[in-house]
């Protein structure tokens, strides 16, 4: 790219290996290209390095520089985008959108449309760092795993609601269960805070920490409530249906 260094040096030689590449380069920056006279400064080069320039610079870093690595990830709905093989939360309002990452050792850099939008912590594979203030007020629940929130909230609803969502969370992973509790909060709403109690504490009795089951005890007892007023069989006519006595055989009229 640099004519000066490819006409002079290395145009039309032969070099062993990249060693002596890089041997003989050395020679000719320090002997050839250093000591000439330059076009524009009319000064050797090599001597105004040390008079000038040789005490301004600084010393060697410490560490080698740390290389980012750039990639464009989408937001997904539920508002993180995969950098590195990491979750990062950023504002509900992107989703769908694609940004620009920026992720370095110690953190990853959002950026939209040249604005830096977030910027977090960096994660290993598999991390997941979530800002609240990220989320719609009715998903940071869910999306910041806050389980004990998620404990009072059925907690309100009744002691016996409180106690099967928080057997239902006693696992190792009680964040996969979330959507059980939130199909549990959703009964409530349906059905009103004492009859889902009344069913909860059935079925602990029965030790059945089962939704499902919660759910059909509340159907069961709405029917037992509400019988089916329907009267019983009522035969809908079909469009096309005809009297059976237009089958009848005409043997009697020909008689």
């Amino acid at each position: 790219m640099v004519p000066y260094v490819r006409n002079n040096f290395f145009a039309g030689e032969d070099f062993a290996d990249l060693a002596d590449a890089r041997r003989r380069a050395e020679i000719w920056c320090r002997d050839t290209a250093g000591m000439r006279i330059h076009g524009t400064t009319f000064a050797r080069p090599a001597e105004v390095f040390r008079a000038e320039e040789a005490p301004l610079l600084l010393g060697l870093p410490g560490q080698p520089y740390d290389v980012p690595r750039w990639s464009e990830p989408k937001v997904s709905r539920d508002f993180h985008c995969e950098v590195a093989r990491a979750l990062y939360s950023v504002s509900y309002t992107l989703v769908g959108t694609r940004l620009v990452a920026r992720a370095d050792k110690t953190t990853v850099k959002l950026y939209r449309q040249g604005q830096l939008v977030k910027v977090h912590l960096r994660k290993p594979p598999g991390g997941r760092s979530s800002d609240p203030a990220d989320f719609p007020d009715d998903k940071v629940v869910y999306a910041t795993r806050d389980l004990d929130h998620l404990r009072r909230l059925a907690t309100d609803a009744g002691a016996a609601v409180g106690e099967h969502a928080t057997q239902i969370l006693d696992h190792p992973l009680p964040w996969t269960k979330m959507r059980q509790v939130y199909r549990l909060l959703g009964l409530v709403k349906k059905w009103g805070a004492s009859r889902v109690n009344q069913a909860c504490e059935r079925a602990l009795e029965a030790e059945a920490v089962d939704v499902n089951l919660v759910s059909r005890m509340l159907e069961r007892a709405r029917e037992a409530a509400e019988p089916d007023a329907r009267p019983q069989g009522n035969v809908v006519q079909g469009r096309f249906s005809r009297d059976a006595a237009e089958f009848e055989s005409d043997a009697r009229s020909k008689r």
